[in-house]
């Protein structure tokens, strides 16, 4: 008797178990339209245990399927799971989330699923009735708060997404269960936004985009770009850092290059007890914090390394302002991903970014943050546009400080006064040797015009005795030098009833050439009477107020490295140089006093570094204008002196 009782009980169990997919199935039949059905499949306690019973997780399996029984092809599937009980998905197989964010992640309010594996639904009638083609089913795992079997914790709603569709009231079988039909009609428009809640894009100086152009389950494809805002920031030789959050690595890169082509931290890691069959000699980088150069242009028409628009220049980003089309750079990368995160849909990108150049600002990097999807032309397919999947912007701001070692430095000097004022005493900063024999503190001297011509080491030479001459104290030991590679003198040239004229003349005392320079010089009282740089190509910025903009003419803007004397014996080293005369009208700036200080610059760029200023200004016991004829006979003088050099 008891083991009728046995069979009985199982034989109901079975059917009570078998009856949602039996009625499912019949109901599918019957829907003329696309069938979707969410089925709660089972569940059990999480740890920890919780006094507060709505608060106590639980483990949810469940499964949602997607049919198409109408006779349209439906593309792009989406459907609206409505959770309600806290939710948080772990996994969900042939579908992602379709805001772009990740799984694992925070379902809790409801949120639509996408296609990944499978994202078109064909017909009956176009696939002779193959469900493979016709349907796709999702099978989903995740957590829960505060349902705890035999309850079933079902979402509140289930429904197409896509426009085009009307859905009718949802309905179940049994308690784990719940459908929905949903019948073509194109005048309608789906009321659940499918969109994530994007972070306005910021401005800085330097704008960084990681855009997720392709990604599949294990790997994903990156887009980089750098892209200068600063109309007088730039970087040479850039180098782009940040740390990986995940364990990822760099398969392989176009358009840039790892600094260091490394896999041993895969092959002795992690990834390579993952990666078994994953050959780690084509792998470029395993470093937890990569470093990324740019490439030569020799690169550009690389068919594996190159054909990225903005890449292979040898690291160079110029300022807008200098020349739009060398303001970005940009590279792709490959990047492989490790377990838990293998899912189309789980993107994160680096964090702790930071870049550099050789002689550039000091930059720093804000977090990335998710901004909408970056657009560009469609090559392939013109006019269209592109949309990258997931993209992050990381925003890095010029950090120069008054506390900040420079790079280079400005002298002034005028034509009332014999002596030139220096660069300050370690302007870019001075040995840490304690044997020094030099002052850091001591002013440095006032010079003759000729000793800017010469390396430090010899200037004492011509200051000690100008000092002499002129009645100036001699410090002992004697100041240090300015320790600048590049210094600028600026030089009040002539003061005349209607304008006057500045000279400035680019000191380059380092052993590396610059191609492609630029200097600014910000004019408080005296840039809107700007008319014209002679020697190079200058201009009135109109983007940064009062600052008159300067670059080499083409074929003339290399600013070389410095070299040997005529004779590397007796003479000292020869910096590299580069002069011009700038003109000002003095029709727009009615009262300016040129003797008095106005013709002197109160910031000065070079290379988008800015550059140690002297603290004190030429001095002159009274205003001496000279006449117009008096003026045009100098400036012939100084084109002759310009022609011999």
């Amino acid at each position: 008797m008891s083991m009728h009782v046995h069979v009985f009980v199982f034989l109901t169990l079975a059917i009570f178990s078998a009856t949602p997919s039996m009625s499912q199935s019949q109901t599918a039949a019957s829907c003329n339209g696309i069938f979707v059905s969410y089925v709660y499949t089972g569940g059990e306690r999480l740890p920890p245990n919780v006094s507060d019973a709505t608060q106590q997780p639980y483990r949810f399996e469940s499964r949602l399927t997607v049919l198409n029984n109408g006779l349209e092809e439906l593309k792009s599937w989406k459907v609206f799971v409505g959770f309600q009980h806290g939710e948080w998905l772990v996994s969900a197989s042939n579908a992602v989330l379709a805001d772009g964010t990740s799984i694992p992640g925070a379902v809790g309010n409801g949120t639509v699923l996408s296609g990944s594996s499978v994202k078109d639904l064909k017909t009956a009638v176009a696939t002779a009735g193959d469900l493979t083609q016709m349907q796709v089913q999702v099978e989903m795992v995740g957590s829960l708060l505060g349902v705890a079997p035999p309850s079933v914790p079902m979402p509140r709603s289930v429904t197409l997404a896509n426009d085009g569709f009307v859905c009718g009231q949802p309905s179940g079988e049994g308690s784990n269960e719940t459908h929905v039909c949903c019948r073509s009609d194109p005048s309608s428009r789906t009321n659940v936004s499918t969109e994530v809640e994007f972070l306005p894009r910021e401005k800085g100086d330097l704008s960084i985009t990681y855009d997720i152009i392709r990604t599949y389950d294990s790997n994903y494809w990156a887009e980089v770009t750098i892209a200068n805002d600063n109309p007088l920031g730039r970087l040479d030789n850039w180098r782009l850092s940040w740390d990986w959050q995940n364990d990822e690595f760099i398969y392989t890169t176009k358009g840039a290059y790892p600094l260091k082509v490394d896999s041993s931290d895969c092959v002795f890691g992690s990834q390579g007890s993952f990666y078994k069959e994953l050959d780690f000699a084509n792998v470029l980088n395993c470093e937890r914090r990569p470093t990324i150069v740019d490439l030569p242009p020799s690169r550009f028409n690389d068919s594996e390394l190159g054909q990225i628009p903005f890449c292979c220049r040898n690291g160079t980003i110029l300022p807008p302002t200098m020349d739009p089309s060398m303001s970005t750079s940009r590279f792709q990368i490959q990047v492989f991903k490790m377990p838990p995160n293998l899912n189309r849909s789980t993107l994160t990108p680096p964090r702790n970014w930071e870049i550099k150049g050789t002689f550039n600002p000091n930059y720093e990097c804000g977090n990335p943050i998710r901004v909408s999807p970056t657009e560009s032309p469609d090559l392939t397919h013109p006019p269209s546009n592109k949309s990258s999947i997931a993209t992050w912007q990381v925003v890095c701001n010029i950090t120069n400080t008054e506390r900040e070692t420079r790079k280079c430095c400005v002298s002034f000097s005028a034509y009332y006064n014999e002596s030139v004022i220096p660069c300050n005493t370690c302007a870019c900063g001075c040995p840490s040797n304690p044997e020094r024999t030099c002052s850091a503190a001591s002013q440095a001297m006032l010079l003759p015009p000729e000793a800017l011509l010469v390396p430090f080491e010899n200037r004492t030479k011509k200051a000690v005795p100008w000092a002499e001459i002129k009645h100036l104290p001699v410090p002992n030991p004697m100041p240090c030098g300015d320790n600048c590679g590049v210094s600028i003198n600026w030089h009040v040239a002539t003061d005349y009833r209607k304008g006057w004229t500045a000279r400035v003349t680019l000191f380059n005392w380092g052993d590396t050439s610059f191609a492609d320079w630029f200097a600014a010089v910000e004019m408080d009282k005296a840039a809107k009477g700007f008319e014209e740089v002679y020697s190079f190509n200058g201009s009135l910025l109109e983007s940064v107020e009062n600052t008159i903009f300067m670059q080499g003419k083409e074929g003339l803007n290399f600013l070389v490295a410095e070299t040997d004397g005529s004779n590397p014996r007796k003479d000292p080293r020869v910096p590299g140089k580069q002069q011009s005369v700038i003109s000002f009208t003095k029709k727009e700036t009615p009262g300016i006093n040129v003797v008095g200080g106005d013709a002197f610059p109160s910031k000065v760029f070079f290379n988008g570094e800015e550059c140690s200023l002297p603290s004190v200004l030429p001095s002159s016991v009274a205003r001496t204008e000279v006449p117009l004829a008096t003026m045009m006979f100098l400036l012939m003088l100084l084109s002759v002196f310009f022609m011999s050099q």
